[in-house]
């Protein structure tokens, strides 16, 4: 088993708990007092891009090869001529061919293209108390950087203020607030995409949206995601919240109604419940009746009068992988999102995050060859988002490279949440009155934050960009954790600006499979990226015998 570095040196980061491939923590703890590369990130921005204490210092990478199977066995390309895809206007001299100039523009899409700035999106943030409580971050810092967001399963479920009347939606404020708070930002890149499961249908989500909202919302169906593969949790410690869940149509467990239950709750001795959500599809036997179903489904959503609609699908085994792809291009799909595993932002159960499913890259690798065969019988293959564990601008270039030219964008999870949790605790700091409805949990700042400075506009590199964007005005309105995000999303952002431009590409399109190389035989084998020494090797002989 590889064991991910805790510190870097070089950028003066570290974890506080077990390190992932991701970089991130194994745990991330919204109290958390840092400092991982992506929780710095959300405060100096771009400036983490380059090893701490310049000039006083220099620096060497620890990792220049790797064992074992994953994005971490793969290396970017960079080339000694060339300039391929710049804007309009531009030309191949060295003036024009800098990085600031690639464009990071890309757009997702089947008859209508969704636009964003950056080729990122966030997971699913559904009826987690997370995503509930640090919403309105994630939201206007995703508006503000011009990315999608994912509105994830069950949140009118959940919601105690919902009205249902015969099992339908009437009224659901915790949903028209996830939506309503995106949308004040949204200026026509990025989109709000609302996911549903088998209690969401039920309830009639996508009635709701489509009369209220019209268009403007993608609806997404989901069979799974890369954390679990059972429906979604989570966990409240109130037995009358768990039994309005159990009236609400949920899996309870333990059964709060049960009397035992009940008395062992009285007791202490029970001291929470979870709700789960319901497996889909359990009444379908075969592949073909799947797909069968879903296409009429996908034919009501079209009747209610959704134009963009889009499939999340999890880290099941090939045939559910290959019947997500073809599911998707005959339904007309305007982007699946392929998740390995084993990711989460919920409650997932931790063995079954640690045990079950297809890891990210072997997953991604055989989406792009069954995609090269869908488009062998002719068929159009929908665009595609890949997930599992990204949190920095290289996981972007790699995961763009490898599904190239059927990825346009990253999906990333857990890595974008940081910016609500610091930009939160930092606000309290500042707002003590305000503390407890912003969910900060501290009461002054850290050493880790002084280090950076001792006032917003100082602390946050994000802060003038993001003025400069909505005016001095509104800036009271903008949460501390969505600048946090905006500063994060630029680092992310210029890093695949300066990855891109090494490579010679200047525009996402330009990006193919041939820009990653392998570093060990392994990954070769399973991903068909060529070992590093046998890429471009046949030119090399070429050049030496011309």
């Amino acid at each position: 088993m590889i064991e991910w570095l805790k510190s870097n040196d070089a950028l003066g980061t570290v974890n506080r708990g077990n390190a992932c491939e991701s970089g991130l923590c194994t745990l991330c703890r919204a109290d958390c007092k840092g400092k991982c590369e992506t929780w710095q990130s959300c405060l100096v921005g771009r400036k983490l891009l380059y090893p701490r204490d310049y000039p006083k210092t220099t620096a060497g990478s620890a990792n220049q090869t790797a064992p074992g199977l994953g994005y971490h066995a793969l290396r970017i390309q960079g080339y000694a001529y060339g300039s391929h895809g710049l804007n309009e206007g531009l030309t191949s001299n060295p003036d024009d061919c800098v990085f600031p100039n690639v464009n990071l523009e890309t757009s997702f899409g089947n008859e209508i293209k969704t636009k964003c700035r950056v080729p990122m999106m966030t997971g699913a943030l559904g009826s987690t108390f997370i995503a509930a409580h640090y919403w309105d971050s994630f939201a206007v810092g995703a508006a503000l950087s011009g990315i999608p967001i994912v509105v994830g399963e069950n949140v009118v479920g959940v919601d105690k203020e919902a009205v249902l009347e015969n099992g339908r939606i009437v009224s659901a404020p915790e949903l028209d607030r996830r939506i309503d708070t995106y949308m004040r930002y949204y200026d026509g890149f990025g989109a709000i995409i609302v996911q549903m499961n088998v209690e969401d249908t039920r309830n009639g989500v996508a009635e709701y949206i489509i009369n209220k909202y019209g268009d403007n919302v993608i609806i997404e169906l989901k069979w799974g995601q890369g954390a679990k593969d059972i429906g979604g949790e989570i966990q409240v410690s109130s037995i009358e919240y768990a039994k309005f869940l159990k009236d609400r149509g949920y899996v309870v467990d333990p059964n709060p109604y049960d009397k035992l239950v009940q008395n062992a709750y009285e007791s202490r001795a029970v001291k929470s419940f979870a709700r789960h959500s319901r497996l889909g599809a359990t009444d379908i036997s075969s592949s073909e009746d799947v797909h069968k179903g879903f296409l009429e489904s996908i034919a009501y959503l079209r009747k209610l009068g959704y134009k963009r609609i889009s499939l999340k699908t999890g880290a099941y085994g090939m045939e559910a992988l290959a019947l997500a792809i073809r599911c998707a291009a005959d339904g007309g799909l305007d982007l699946l999102t392929i998740d390995g595993a084993g990711g989460g932002t919920g409650m997932s159960p931790w063995n079954m995050m640690d045990h079950w499913g297809v890891p990210a890259l072997a997953l991604h690798a055989k989406a792009y060859e069954y995609c090269k065969i869908l488009e062998s019988t002719g068929k159009k293959v929908p665009d595609i988002a890949f997930a599992g564990g990204f949190a920095r601008e290289d996981h972007l270039f790699k995961s763009i490279a490898l599904g190239a030219p059927f990825t346009k964008l990253a999906c990333l999870g857990r890595a974008p949440m940081i910016s609500g949790f610091l930009g939160s605790n930092i606000e309290g700091v500042f707002k003590p009155e305000k503390r407890a409805s912003l969910h900060g949990n501290w009461d002054e700042l850290p050493p880790s934050v002084k280090a950076v400075g001792t006032y917003p506009e100082e602390i946050f590199a994000g802060w003038e960009n993001v003025k400069d964007k909505v005016g001095a005005d509104e800036m009271g309105n903008i949460p501390f954790g969505a600048i946090a995000m905006y500063g994060y999303v630029d680092k992310v952002a210029c890093g695949l600006q300066q990855f891109m431009a090494g490579a010679r590409k200047f525009r996402l399109s330009e990006i193919t499979r041939d820009d990653i190389m392998a570093v060990n035989r392994e990954t070769a084998e399973e991903t068909g990226i060529q070992y590093m020494t046998d890429s471009q090797s046949e030119k090399a002989v070429s050049i030496l015998k011309g």
